[in-house]
């Protein structure tokens, strides 16, 4: 019996597998409301459109809030951040949660006559996140029936604090922390603290009743902001 040999190309394909490349790109999230960027040097922050964090990555250690249950898990967003690393008293009527999210160092909620409102704040590894003017011009947008506040700025043991205060009807947002249906009689208070290893983006938002007494203790807290060690 005469045997035939298969031609090389076919016994190649035989034993080479075949594989496949793709690129994935990085779902956005939009827990904050910071404003993204993007520059061959910076991966986009997060706001309305905030990347995720790519899992496996670099890790930095994360923000303290004196008695706050923080996450000690390093995430990867908080890259070469540990020399910039902040520490802060949140009120002691505040009552302290687990971070729901990577993009999220400290969290709580706040209780008051009005209902719930919601408190957290976000960061996105050094420089990320958008210009502070964004950020600011942002959160106002997300409040209707108000006139624009006017942003106020201090420092303090070494930070810049850029913040606000906005009340109105808060709009419906499908993303991240803002509610499902539009929300009357609502208050936001907003900052952005810039300094080594910043920003941060401290939020809280809920029933202006609520807030609107927690307006001292909001600023409190941002003027208690320094390097944490």
């Amino acid at each position: 019996m005469t045997r035939h040999a298969l031609p090389l190309s076919l016994l190649l394909l035989t034993v080479l597998p075949l594989t496949a490349c793709g690129n994935r790109n990085t779902a956005p999230d939009a827990s904050s409301g910071a404003v993204a960027q993007t520059s061959a040097a910076q991966p986009a922050a997060a706001g309305a459109a905030t990347p995720a964090p790519a899992a496996g990555g670099s890790a930095v250690a994360p923000i303290s809030s004196h008695g706050a249950a923080i996450d000690p898990t390093p995430n990867s967003q908080r890259a070469a951040g540990a020399a910039g690393a902040i520490d802060f008293d949140i009120p002691a009527a505040w009552q302290k949660e687990p971070p729901s999210s990577d993009m999220r160092v400290a969290q709580a909620k706040i209780p008051g006559p009005g209902g719930i409102a919601d408190f957290a704040v976000f960061y996105f590894g050094p420089g990320g996140g958008g210009p502070v003017d964004a950020n600011i011009d942002r959160w106002v947008g997300q409040m209707e029936g108000a006139a624009k506040p006017k942003p106020e700025v201090f420092e303090t043991n070494g930070y810049k604090v850029t913040w606000v205060d906005v009340a109105g009807t808060m709009k419906a947002s499908q993303m991240g922390m803002g509610p499902k249906t539009a929300v009357a009689n609502a208050r936001l208070l907003g900052a952005v603290v810039e300094g080594p290893g910043g920003p941060w983006f401290f939020k809280a938002q809920g029933p202006d009743a609520t807030l609107a007494p927690q307006r001292d203790a909001f600023v409190a807290m941002l003027k208690s902001v320094k390097k944490k060690g």
